[in-house]
């Protein structure tokens, strides 16, 4: 709601339309927005066909030259009112993102807190020295490299962090001279890209230099072929992340790939066992195990294996399943039957190998409980398989090499957590882990708006997003050179 009592953003105005220099009918129809908690349609947005996609690139690219020649100042300015205006509305983000994404409202808080954080490190971004002056190869001469933006940017974006995951692209790819085509998930096209889009046009952005464009994977590919968009920047799985990147290969594309992970949590014999498992906990079955930096392996130590196991059912015992925006509910649905199913088979296909499950391992429609299973070799669905859900397979090591070599058996490799009474022996082991980020004495779900964040192998293409790293994903160099002075 706004302060006169109104509803913000205005149902009339975005309702069934896609944002292309306004807000529009699309050519591609419309599609039901459906809270997974109840069933219930929240709303209904339009979808870009493959003509609205043509139209918003071709718009984005006119705006492209004048949004790069506006000064730092006034892109910092819009960022700052975006800012603002994130604020004033954030308990409609927060409202939008539990019955969207089906997290509990702390989880719409933390997106909120994020995304704040985004748009204001894109401020600083915006205002850093553009470039360097080079030694020339003839005295009296002038040597300058500089970066400039790459023009028009495709963002596509996932459903289960809407909001916080596009501003972390949008932010900084504004605010480095670029426009931006943002297509959101169909699962979540409202928090992730309706609300951005008024967020944004109440901040003042010029028409044209953001264009929000809901739909699957028809619309996601035409945005990745269309011949204005320089880049993209897509995070998801990595099924998807390589149909992606071949059509954005064919227009040789940079391409920037945010992808899955199957992440350890290592916990070495001299652990805080009760920390750990608290760490366990949170890295699994916050947010339903539905987030790419979940932790899918717990390896422990075999001296500690049974108290952290016993420490790990009892905090999964203790989070209440249910609707996220009920009082007390921990542990929401998962967002779709698809995944809902998938999981349920990863489960049950371990323990027909001979897992064994200790809590939870049977679901209730959408709602699967935290489960966390024992017995788990390296041959089942439970440890090969990145899971995306509420469940935690346990495997015991005896040595530190061992544990190094579990966990980096797998394709993936975006995050990684150790726990040792020692941060020394911990950040040891840390460095042998084929991963992009590791943390100590934590957990395996961290992001920070100043931090380089992505992974290696099937986690990524080596791209990252976050702190100096949006500068040289978001810019190209030019270099310049003349016989005197210019």
């Amino acid at each position: 709601m706004t302060g006169n009592g109104k509803t913000w953003p205005d149902p009339v105005e975005w309702t069934g339309k896609i944002y292309s220099a306004g807000w529009r009918e699309s050519e591609g129809g419309t599609l039901q927005v459906i809270e997974p908690a109840t069933g219930h349609a929240l709303a209904e947005v339009g979808v870009a066909s493959s003509v609205d996609v043509a139209r918003a690139g071709a718009r984005a690219a006119q705006a492209a030259g004048d949004w790069a020649a506006a000064a730092p100042s006034d892109r910092i300015d819009v960022l700052l009112r975006a800012s603002s205006a994130l604020r004033e509305h954030s308990a409609t983000f927060r409202d939008w993102i539990v019955r969207e994404s089906a997290g509990v409202p702390a989880k719409g808080d933390y997106e909120i807190t994020a995304a704040l954080a985004q748009l204001t490190h894109a401020v600083g971004l915006a205002s850093r020295p553009p470039g360097e002056v080079l030694t020339p190869q003839t005295p009296g001469g002038t040597s300058l490299a500089w970066r400039v933006p790459l023009g028009v940017v495709g963002v596509i974006n996932p459903w289960n962090a809407p909001l916080l995951f596009a501003v972390r692209a949008l932010a900084p790819a504004l605010a480095l001279g670029n426009t931006v085509l943002l297509k959101p998930d169909p699962l979540t096209p409202v928090s992730g890209g309706v609300l951005v889009a008024r967020l944004f046009e109440d901040a003042g952005l010029p028409d044209g230099v953001l264009q929000v464009l809901p739909g699957g994977a028809e619309t996601g590919q035409a945005v990745a072929a269309d011949p204005h968009v320089a880049m993209v920047a897509f995070t998801g799985s990595a099924e998807v992340g390589r149909v992606v990147a071949g059509v954005a290969g064919e227009g040789l594309k940079r391409v920037a790939l945010e992808l899955g992970g199957k992440n350890s949590l290592v916990v070495l014999e001299d652990a805080d066992v009760d920390a750990a498992a608290l760490a366990g906990a949170v890295s699994t079955f916050g947010y339903q195990g539905q987030a790419c930096v979940a932790a899918g392996r717990h390896l422990v130590h075999a001296d500690l294996v049974e108290a952290y196991t016993d420490a790990l059912v009892g905090h999964a015992r203790t989070l209440r399943v249910g609707d996220p925006r009920v009082e007390g509910v921990s542990i929401g649905p998962i967002i779709s039957e698809r995944l809902a199913t998938r999981i349920e088979r990863i489960v049950d296909e371990s323990v027909a190998g001979g897992a064994r499950v200790l809590t939870g391992g049977r679901r209730d429609g959408l709602f699967y409980p935290p489960t966390v299973l024992d017995r788990v070799d390296r041959a089942m669905p439970a440890f090969t398989e990145e899971i995306f859900g509420p469940v935690a397979p346990v495997i015991p090591f005896h040595r530190e090499a061992e544990a190094i070599e579990i966990a980096n058996d797998t394709a993936y490799g975006l995050t990684a957590a150790v726990h040792s009474g020692s941060v020394q022996r911990a950040t040891a082991v840390a460095e042998q882990l084929r991963t992009g980020m590791v943390h100590i004495n934590d957990v395996s779900a961290k992001d920070a708006a100043n931090a380089p964040f992505g992974g290696m192998g099937l986690s990524g293409n080596g791209s990252r997003i976050g702190g100096s790293a949006s500068l040289e994903e978001f810019t190209q160099w030019r270099w310049l050179t003349a016989p005197g002075p210019v």
